[in-house]
Parts: structure tokens; C-alpha cells; sequence
């Protein structure tokens, strides 16, 4: 009924911690002046996050409305009109919608290990290369 709202807020904490992480990335660019390893910045990893709960979040509020349960008027969602659908409504979202994003976050987790030793191969391979 509402678990996209679980991987939508974790979403909107994710921008913050985002934002922040790019002012820090910034602030850490404008005073080191030394040459650092390639490396993919945080901010765009949380990005990929982001995104990949955002599109989810939209994609299951989408199926949502096309099954009249997100509604355009007041309370939105129908569940919220009774309270035995409010409780049904709620175990939903800590059981579905925090499995949802828990998953989405330990796939993303998962394409940042794979991404990052990527990186590092790469980088390896151009430290041979460049010695021969």
C-alpha cells in the first residue's frame, strides 16, 4: 500500500548526506594540491543510490496509483481512511518497504566494491604499462 514511502525517505536522507559529502569532496579538492589515486568520490556513489531509490520509489508509486490506492485528494493513500487499514498500511512498510530498501542498499553496496576494484585494477594496469 505505501512501502515506496520507506525507500523515498531513505532517499531524501541520502541527497542530504549527499550535499554534504560534496561540499566536503570540494573543500578537500581546493586544499590538496598533491596527486591522490584515482577513485571514484562518494558523491557519485551515493548518487547511483539515489537514484536507484528514486526510480523504485517511483516506479511502485506508479503501480500504486494504477491500483487506486495512492489517490490525488486527502489523506492520498486509501489506507489511511480506516484504521485496520492504517495497521495493515504500516506492518507493510516496516516488513516490504524496509526489505525493498534494505536490498536496493546492499546492491548498491555490492556495485560499489565492484566498481571500486575496477578502478584499482585499472589503475594497476596503467602503472604496468606506462614501465614498459
Amino acid at each position: 500500500m505505501a512501502c515506496f514511502i520507506v525507500s523515498a525517505a531513505e532517499a531524501a536522507v541520502v541527497t542530504v548526506v549527499k550535499k554534504h559529502e560534496e561540499k566536503k569532496e570540494q573543500n578537500i579538492n581546493k586544499t590538496d594540491t598533491q596527486d591522490q589515486a584515482v577513485k571514484i568520490p562518494m558523491s557519485k556513489k551515493l548518487g547511483w543510490l539515489n537514484n536507484m531509490l528514486l526510480g523504485g520509489s517511483a516506479l511502485l508509486m506508479f503501480e500504486h496509483v494504477w491500483h487506486g490506492e495512492v489517490v490525488p485528494w486527502f489523506p492520498f493513500l486509501t489506507a489511511m481512511y480506516d484504521k485496520a487499514d492504517t495497521a495493515e498500511m504500516l506492518h507493510e512498510m516496516a516488513t516490504v518497504g524496509v526489505t525493498m530498501a534494505c536490498t536496493v542498499s546492499l546492491v548498491w553496496l555490492g556495485m560499489c566494491l565492484v566498481a571500486d576494484a575496477l578502478v584499482k585494477r585499472a589503475g594497476k594496469d596503467e602503472t604496468v604499462t606506462e614501465h614498459i
